[in-house]
């Protein structure tokens, strides 16, 4: 069974200092970390009220409305790299989920989540502000050779949603694309030309991808 364990939404916030001799400390901007809600929350075709972005040209939008990141992760993170426990939303998340991740989930799944439905779009991209939040430098490369980067929603029936719902499978056109796959070939296949045009050819996955994509077989 796939929960919602917990559901996470945040506004862009400012951190660091302009006089900092560190880097890290420096004047940044992100929504990376996001604020547990109890729920419900409305969840729209633009995601979720109360959701922001800090950077409009690689995050947001209709494909990539909600980012799903599974617990499931979290124990396996803890024991490599984390020195501390990690809060929900710790990877930047809307939706934790358990009982699912990357290996599970396939390109153009359709979920009913109560009376919502979305659909599976995309792998998520990892971002360097993740490893610049918990000071992890290398946080970015381990996401992607370990094939855990969660992964966005479309949102293809408005509707409440609210922790502990369940992620009820409707469809599955896609069945040779899971996530971990279509995540494997655009960052762990860059020269092979033949899986870019067949992963390109994936009906339901994100624009942003499929041209991408599309750009490594001419």
């Amino acid at each position: 069974m796939s929960l919602i364990t917990s559901i996470q939404v945040g506004p862009v916030r400012s951190y660091g200092q302009p006089s900092a001799a560190d880097p890290q400390d420096q004047p940044w901007t992100t929504a990376t970390a996001k604020d547990p809600v109890p729920g419900p929350i409305w969840m729209s075709r633009e995601g979720l009220a109360g959701d922001e972005h800090a950077d409009l040209q690689r995050h947001g939008g209709q494909d990539k409305a909600v980012l799903v990141y599974s617990a499931d992760h979290y124990p396996l993170w803890r024991g490599e790299i984390f020195p501390h426990p990690l809060p929900p939303g710790a990877f930047g998340e809307n939706f934790t989920v358990s009982g699912v991740a990357e290996p599970d989930v396939c390109i153009g799944d359709i979920y009913s989540i109560g009376a919502a439905v979305v659909q599976v779009s995309q792998p998520r991209r990892p971002c360097w502000k993740q490893a610049r939040r918990w000071r992890i430098h290398d946080l970015v490369v381990r996401m992607i050779h370990t094939c855990r980067p969660g992964w966005y929603l479309r949102v293809l029936e408005e509707g409440s949603v609210q922790p502990g719902g369940r992620l009820e499978l409707l469809e599955r056109p896609h069945p040779a694309w899971p996530v971990s796959r279509a995540h494997h070939v655009m960052h762990l296949e860059k020269t092979n030309p033949a899986a870019a045009a067949e992963l390109a050819a994936c009906a339901a996955l994100s624009e942003s991808w499929k041209s991408e994509l599309l750009k490594r077989t001419l």
